[in-house]
């Protein structure tokens, strides 16, 4: 299945006093990396959340964002540090005899002291709060996966015009191989002719076998029925059920070895020249495959 690793979703869920957003962003990875932002007082909850994203996801990079709002009135509760306020109110009253300040401490003056007044620590009931938690994250990883799977179907139909015109042109290569022989018996002929001007009579049958042995040499029927393997085996590894990245990129080393090895074994300009268009293809569709999950 072909499946992009690049995607965005976002959900929200709200029950109760509980308010839940969660934004996910995934990008290109080569292993399964999560990184999860989770208020302070819910990270009890990190490792369930990463539990959930990992399952949803074979690799690639996931950026999971989550904000809780607690709307009850405990959750909601400021202390006031009272040692610190006293303190502090001395200060200013030594201040204002030792300066002779015709001035009143008022209220304001004292919240101005940082930490002064902060919001009250309380238990969180993350029990509770992964009821609400769970399924929005869920919701969130569930339009992930489709979008990923939308960008997956461009990707595959990239990949299957791009098979489709490289087995085109391997169909090619095979047809001027197969003529290869008449081809090396010509060249040879004209070769020895040329080095000795005529002056020795050339043996046909010789001159057929060493052809042969040319042509043997340069043979790549068994090359071209790899490639073509490999392009059925590609398309096998599209249409499954399990991800294709890893898999894919493999594929594509070993039609890159075949590319190379008819490349080097074959004399023919036309043929070469195919070869470099076979592997900007491969090339192309290689930087895809880094996408794909």
């Amino acid at each position: 299945m072909i499946k992009s690793m690049t995607a965005f979703a976002r959900a929200e869920r709200s029950e109760a006093a509980l308010t839940v957003s969660v934004e996910l962003r995934s990008y290109n990875s080569r292993y399964q990396d999560i990184l999860l932002k989770l208020p302070q007082a819910y990270l009890p909850l990190e490792e369930k959340a990463k539990g959930l994203i990992s399952q949803a996801m074979s690799r690639g990079r996931i950026e999971a964002r989550i904000q809780i709002r607690d709307n009850d009135d405990e959750a909601c509760a400021f202390e006031v540090d009272e040692m610190m306020a006293k303190a502090y109110y001395r200060s200013l009253v030594r201040l204002i005899e030792r300066f002779h300040l015709k001035t009143d401490i008022s209220l304001e003056h004292l919240v101005q002291m940082p930490g002064l007044v902060k919001p009250a620590e309380t238990e969180k009931d993350v029990s509770v709060c992964w009821s609400v938690l769970g399924p929005c994250l869920s919701q969130a990883l569930s339009d992930l996966d489709a979008m990923k799977t939308k960008e997956g179907d461009f990707l595959a139909g990239d990949f299957g015009a791009r098979l489709t015109a490289i087995e085109g042109v391997l169909a090619e290569i095979k047809q001027d191989a197969e003529g290869l022989l008449p081809i090396y018996r010509d060249r040879l002929k004209d070769r020895i002719e040329a080095l000795t001007q005529g002056m020795v009579e050339i043996d046909p049958a010789r001159i057929a076998q060493e052809a042969a042995f040319l042509a043997d040499r340069s043979d790549i029927s068994e090359e071209i029925i790899r490639a073509e393997s490999h392009i059925r085996q590609f398309r096998a590894i599209m249409a499954g059920d399990e991800p294709a990245g890893r898999k894919l990129n493999f594929l594509l080393q070993e039609f890159n070895r075949e590319f190379n090895t008819i490349g080097s074994k074959t004399g023919n300009a036309d043929v070469s020249h195919r070869v470099v268009w076979l592997k900007s293809e491969l090339e192309k569709i290689r930087e895809q495959v880094q996408n794909v999950e």
